[in-house]
C-alpha cells in the first residue's frame, strides 16, 4: 500500500511538467502531417500499451514515458475470494520502466519486472520502430510498427537441473520477443490491431519449446472524450507433443486475454484491467499463462503512464 501511495504522489508531482504533453504530441503530429503532401492518421491508440500488449504508437522525439504496471492475485478460485480480498492483497507481477523517443518513429526502453513464472528478477531492453503510417486518403491503409525486446534474469540459479531457473551460463538467462504490429484506425472511436509474435527462450525444461509463435488481436473503442474500452487476446501455438508432455507433468497453458477501461487525464494514461495473465512481459505471459478465466483465475491490474517532455523550449 505504501509503494502504491508513493507511486501516486510521484505522478501528481509531475503534473506541472507533463500536464499537456499528450496534447502536444498530437498537435505536433497534426502539424507534421499538414506540412507534408500526405495526411497521416494520428492517435490510432491513446498510449503505447493496451492491456497486456504493446500498440503501434511510438513516443515523440525527446519524450520520456515513465510506466508502472501491476498485476494482483486471483479474484476467485482457490487463491482468490474474500480471504485475499479478491486478489488485492497479493501481487503476481510488477514492472517499472522508462521509454524514450529517439525520433518520432524510434522508441527505446528499459525496465525491471518482478516476473511471474519460475524465472524472476527480470531486466528488459526494447526497441520499437514505426515502419509505415496510415494515410487519410487510404493509399496506406494501416500503420505498421516493429517491436523487439531482450530480457535477462538476475536471480540466483537453481541448483536442480531441468528446472526453468537453472542456468549453466549467462545465455541461459536470456529470452527475446519479436512482433510486427499492424493497426488501422477505422474512425475516431474505433481502432483494431493484429500482432504476429515470436518468443524465443534460450533455456527451457525437457519437453518445452524454445520457440513459441502466437497471433494477437487488440482493439480500442472510445466511449467518451477521455474514456475507452480496451482489450487484447493472443492465440498461442504450441506443438501437440509438447503440450501433452507438459500437461502430464501438471503444466497446462492458456491463451492470455485481457480487457479494461482506459482513462486519459492530462499528462498520463491509466488503464484499469482484468486479465488471466499473471505476468507483464511478453516473454512470460505469451508462453507461460497458467491461469484461466473459466476457473475464475483472473485478476485486477493497472497500467499507468506519465509522459514528460525533455525537449528544451526555444
Amino acid at each position: 500500500m505504501r509503494t502504491l501511495l508513493i507511486t501516486v504522489l510521484f505522478f501528481c508531482a509531475g503534473r506541472v511538467i507533463a500536464q499537456d504533453s499528450l496534447s502536444n504530441m498530437l498537435d505536433k503530429e497534426m502539424a507534421t502531417s499538414t506540412a507534408t503532401k500526405k495526411q497521416y492518421t494520428y492517435a490510432t491508440f491513446k498510449g503505447t500499451q493496451l492491456v497486456n500488449s504493446r500498440t503501434i504508437e511510438t513516443l515523440g522525439k525527446h519524450e520520456l514515458d515513465f510506466r508502472v504496471a501491476h498485476r494482483f492475485g486471483d479474484i476467485g478460485g482457490e487463491y482468490g475470494g474474500e480471504k485475499s480480498f479478491y486478489g488485492l492483497e497479493n501481487s503476481t507481477d510488477v514492472k517499472i520502466g522508462f521509454d524514450y523517443g529517439i525520433t518520432d518513429r524510434l522508441t527505446v526502453g528499459i525496465g525491471r519486472a518482478k516476473g511471474a513464472a519460475a524465472v524472476r528478477q527480470l531486466y528488459e531492453t526494447s526497441l520499437k520502430y514505426k515502419l509505415l503510417r496510415q494515410t487519410e486518403d487510404g493509399s496506406m491503409p494501416v500503420t505498421v510498427t516493429a517491436f523487439g525486446n531482450l530480457v535477462a534474469s538476475s536471480m540466483a540459479s537453481n541448483a536442480k537441473a531441468n528446472t526453468p531457473d537453472h542456468f549453466n551460463n549467462f545465455s541461459d538467462r536470456l529470452s527475446y520477443t519479436s512482433q510486427l504490429l499492424l493497426a488501422r484506425k477505422f474512425s475516431d472511436r474505433f481502432s483494431l490491431m493484429v500482432m504476429p509474435t515470436y518468443v524465443h527462450t534460450n533455456y527451457v525444461i525437457h519437453n518445452d519449446q524454445n520457440d513459441i509463435y502466437a497471433a494477437g488481436i487488440g482493439g480500442r473503442l472510445k466511449i467518451s472524450k477521455r474514456v475507452a474500452l480496451v482489450a487484447d487476446y493472443f492465440k498461442v501455438f504450441r506443438n501437440k507433443a509438447s503440450t501433452a508432455a507438459l500437461k502430464a507433468n501438471g503444466l497446462t497453458f492458456y491463451n492470455p486475454f485481457g480487457a479494461g477501461l482506459e482513462f486519459e487525464t492530462g499528462g498520463h494514461v491509466f488503464d484499469f484491467t482484468f486479465t488471466n495473465s499473471t505476468a507483464i512481459l511478453e516473454n512470460q505471459f505469451i508462453p507461460y499463462t497458467t491461469t484461466s478465466w473459466a476457473q475464475w483465475r483472473f485478476r485486477w491490474g493497472f497500467n499507468l503512464s506519465r509522459i514528460f517532455s525533455l525537449k528544451k523550449n526555444k
